[in-house]
């Protein structure tokens, strides 16, 4: 029951709620554990339950009809994938795969429609992060078309930083294999671009994860 309530507290379409609510909850989650390298879905599996990240990493990523795979997203604890369900019988369009060892929580279709009747204001929290979602996507298509790896890179960085005036050192969420992914280009060309900010001293790389950004104002302007 620990678990469960580690879930549902630490996930924002449920958080809002009444404690007491939060525990009908929970008693309708089931858990399941993964190892590094499962697949928790495949591309055209049915979409039957929401998936809640308790601990651990999942990545979202889709392959073309040629093949290549294109990274959609990481999940970290608290994230969730699955909530299609809510519309009745959809199929996923995107492989699931744990990236390190990953515990979720799981909430049945039927269960989460369930709930989104008797707390609407769950299914207010759902439509937002729908929305967030969509916009990414957009912005993510949009940067593809338009603008040259360098700049992709400039904001992906920019975007990673919490507080401009605390500090502008981050860390990658991912490996640099899967940020190439997300940015549409590949591992070489992103090793490459990076050494070539960190020759223009725009920023510094101090580990494989952890990079400091010199001027944020020149490195948005590559």
């Amino acid at each position: 029951m620990q678990s469960q309530k580690k879930c549902i507290t630490i996930v924002p379409i449920f958080n809002h709620l009444e404690e007491d609510q939060m525990m009908e909850i929970m008693d309708a989650t089931t858990q399941s554990s993964y190892k590094k390298g499962s697949l928790i879905y495949r591309d055209g599996d049915e979409v039957a339950s929401l998936f809640i990240v308790r601990k651990g990493k999942i990545r979202i990523y889709k392959i073309s009809e040629s093949g290549k795979e294109q990274l959609v997203r990481i999940l970290l604890p608290g994230d969730y994938t699955g909530e299609l369900a809510v519309f009745g019988k959809m199929y996923q369009t995107s492989y699931a795969e744990a990236i390190s060892d990953t515990e979720i929580c799981m909430i049945t279709k039927e269960k989460l429609q369930d709930f989104l009747i008797k707390y609407p204001t769950i299914s207010l929290k759902i439509l937002a992060e729908f929305s967030n979602r969509l916009n990414e996507s957009e912005k993510q298509t949009t940067r593809f078309a338009t603008e040259k790896v360098e700049t992709r890179i400039a904001f992906f960085l920019a975007e990673l930083i919490e507080d401009p005036n605390l500090s502008l050192e981050v860390e990658l969420p991912m490996s640099k294999k899967d940020v190439a992914s997300y940015l549409g280009t590949t591992p070489e060309t992103l090793s490459r671009k990076l050494a070539d900010l960190e020759e223009k001293g725009l920023i510094l790389q101090k580990t494989s994860k952890r990079i400091e950004i010199m001027d944020i104002d020149e490195l948005l302007l590559v």
